[in-house]
């Protein structure tokens, strides 16, 4: 058999990379991905539907992360009235069952016993088209998703970058959070919710995932009786047409209530496949990565702050590069934000030395080893960068950031760490 032949019938080899293998469906455009690695007796599947909080507007923001929520209530063939709750079901066979809810994406996942795997894609591929979208569902599950955003609510840096995000994001939906709007949570009728999920919900929406111990082609063969009982949508996808205009100046925003005083700066950058994406990342590891980091030198060696703490954001959409700080008692926002850009600016005047570098790309290095530390390691980190739109990432962002410079660190601050393209953030606790 030619190496780039499919084992069963049905499917289009489309490439391997780094041990990855991955085909098409034919007969519904669902993607397949391939991560064999038999030295433990687990496996995992994992689906990632191309849809998240970005593609929700006003009046329904969080209908993502609420339908993770209700689509675990059951579906036709794995419901409580047939003794078969998905939930219940897996977890009896010693599964790890969950999922999670993104801006560019929604992932339902098992980690389970190798013998166990093909009942993980039948649960998988059912509730693809015949989850349980019900107003019963709806009203048990909208008062957990309200005490998770309450919950959010309730910690200062969660309070602090929802609003920053909603200065820097006036078009674009990355405006509003995952979870959504309070009122939009309380409000949302099960029919926007259903809509909702003939949307998006569909083969060729998908990415299956399998990773770990499995027979490759008893695993397909599995995936083309089950998922392809599923046709690929009939209907064009909702497009999502608006860009964030060009930001014309800084931004602030404060909130002003119990809790810690903090700062947060940001600045706009580009998607996660960028070519300047590979140096942010490492600059952010040389701004605040350990008691060598520059921040950590700034801020804790100094007493300013307790805590500090860099996000540089990779999205399929261009996004933000993060900096929040925990200030301690005696120090004032306007001492911190000044440090802060200080800090900034010399990066943008004198660059990074050597040592920094190599600092930064030793710790990027364990990281990305980290990302494949079993099934579900593998299968959350290789979610993400299907997310972005291009999973060879996975592979090939090791040789990426191996290739930066310190000249491209330089550049990169110069280019994106400017006032004009800046979002200030001020918690300030108050008792009033």
């Amino acid at each position: 058999m030619a190496s780039n032949a499919s084992p069963v019938p049905g499917f289009t080899f489309i490439q391997e990379l780094g041990g990855i293998k991955e085909y098409r469906l034919n007969s519904n455009r669902i993607r397949v991905l391939l991560v064999e690695d038999n030295s433990v007796p687990v496996a995992g599947c994992m689906v990632t539907y191309h849809v998240g909080s970005k593609n929700e507007a006003t009046g329904y923001t969080g209908a993502t992360h609420l339908l993770e929520h209700i689509m675990f209530k059951g579906s036709e063939r794995f419901n409580k009235e047939l003794g078969t709750s998905m939930d219940s079901l897996m977890e009896s066979k010693g599964a790890i069952i969950n999922a999670t809810t993104w801006f560019d994406r929604t992932n339902y996942y098992e980690v389970v016993p190798r013998d166990v795997l093909p009942l993980a894609i039948e649960v998988e591929a059912d509730r693809m088209r015949t989850a349980y979208i019900t107003e019963e569902g709806r009203a048990a599950e909208m008062p957990i998703v309200r005490n998770e955003f309450e919950r959010g609510e309730n910690l200062p840096m969660e309070a602090l970058e929802k609003e920053v995000w909603a200065a820097a994001f006036t078009a674009h939906p990355y405006h509003h959070s995952t979870i959504g709007w309070r009122s939009d949570i309380e409000g949302v009728s099960i029919e926007r919710l259903q809509q909702f999920y003939n949307d998006f919900y569909w083969p060729d929406n998908a990415t299956v995932t399998i990773a770990g111990s499995f027979d490759e082609k008893q695993t397909l063969a599995k995936i083309k009786k089950e998922f392809g009982r599923h046709p690929a949508k009939a209907t064009p996808y909702p497009a999502l047409y608006t860009t964030e205009p060009v930001q014309q100046g800084e931004r602030r925003v404060r909130v002003e209530r119990a809790g810690v005083n903090m700062v947060c700066l940001a600045h706009k950058i580009p998607e996660a496949t960028h070519v300047d994406v590979p140096a942010l990342m490492l600059l952010g590891s040389i701004l605040f990565e350990d008691k060598t980091s520059r921040l950590y030198k700034a801020f804790i060696d100094t007493a300013l702050a307790t805590d500090v703490s860099t996000y540089c954001w990779q999205f399929q959409d261009p996004s933000i590069f993060e900096t929040f700080v925990t200030l301690t008692p005696k120090t004032t926002h306007e001492k911190a934000e000044t440090v802060l850009r200080k800090e900034y600016q010399k990066i943008i005047e004198s660059g990074v030395t050597a040592p920094e570098l190599a600092r930064a790309k030793q710790a990027a290095r364990a990281s990305l080893a980290a990302r494949q530390d079993g099934p579900y390691a593998l299968l959350s980190s290789l979610n993400e960068e299907i997310a972005t739109g291009d999973w060879t990432r996975f592979v090939t962002l090791s040789d990426t950031l191996a290739a930066v410079t310190r000249a491209d660190i330089q550049r990169v601050a110069k280019l994106y760490f400017t006032s004009k393209t800046s979002t200030v953030g001020w918690f300030v606790h108050t008792l009033s």
